[in-house]
């Protein structure tokens, strides 16, 4: 019964050391669930490129078809004409053999050499058109190679993805569903203000625990009162220099590291209590 009252809680009657450790165990399950992220490395925008380029080779075959089909059409059709032609060329030859006067004769050899130029002139359009047919034949043969090559890396690469997909999917599932069962315990203002932070920083960390008296993300040094502050665990305090949330070891549960300048101290009054002796 009081576990079910203490998950309804409001989060803005948490404490701040409840804020902070709920923020903290947030951001290892953000870190685990980027991991997994990494682990799939480059493969989901190989996968994107992939099917982009597919797309646009099998837009760009289809276009090229489309353009082959009508060269088709016009070889059939000069095809036609010369056809027409040389059987206008055969019935004017016919004629001359019973023209009347020379000015019939003169007519119909006129009419046999322009449907001769016509001949020509079709003929001269067939062999452009097949040269281009031939071109767009030729590239749609190499797009198609490529096409199928690409869709073999899609496969390939797919497996992959999928392989890993498969190896992390539920780790990442039960990540996500208790970062976000972990969300609502947050407050909002809180949480948003986190998430920016994570957005901007360069290894994804919103809040850092502080390291040999210094900020666990920048490295920068933390005044004394500051480390005060951040033990007693009564307010939230950010990096002055990077903008982090600051929690002290103990709250991240990394046990408190003596100070090493100690033994060192400790070491220089031995041999000064030697040297006087």
């Amino acid at each position: 019964m009081s576990k079910a009252k203490e998950s309804k809680k409001d989060p803005t009657d948490l404490t701040v050391e409840q804020k902070l450790s709920a923020l903290y165990r947030l951001q290892t399950m953000l870190s685990k669930i980027d991991e997994i992220k990494t682990l799939r490395g480059e493969l989901p925008l190989e996968v994107q490129d992939l099917e982009d380029e597919i797309a646009g080779l099998s837009t760009r075959i289809d276009k090229i078809s489309i353009e082959a089909e009508q060269l088709r059409g016009e070889i059939a059709q000069k095809r036609g004409e010369i056809q027409e032609s040389q059987m206008a060329v055969d019935k004017y030859r016919a004629q001359q053999d019973n023209v009347r006067n020379n000015r019939e004769y003169d007519f119909l050899t006129k009419e046999i050499e322009f449907q001769t130029l016509e001949i020509e002139l079709c003929e001269k359009k067939i062999r452009e058109f097949v040269a281009a047919k031939d071109e767009c034949d030729a590239e749609i043969d190499k797009n198609e190679q490529l096409l199928a090559d690409r869709e073999q890396d899609l496969d390939q690469k797919k497996g992959e993805l999928d392989e890993i997909i498969a190896e992390t999917k539920q780790e990442e599932e039960r990540l996500r569903e208790q970062a976000k069962d972990l969300e609502t315990k947050i407050e909002p203002r809180l949480l948003q203000s986190f998430k920016r932070i994570r957005k901007n920083s360069r290894n994804g960390l919103g809040i850092v625990y502080v390291q040999r008296d210094a900020c666990g993300g920048c490295f920068n040094k933390i005044p004394p009162q500051r480390q005060l502050d951040i033990r007693s665990r009564k307010k939230v305090i950010v990096c002055e220099y990077c903008g982090r949330i600051m929690i002290d070891p103990e709250l991240a549960g990394v046990k408190a590291t003596q100070k090493e300048e100690a033994p060192a101290r400790s070491t220089k009054r031995a041999i000064r209590r030697k040297s006087a002796e």
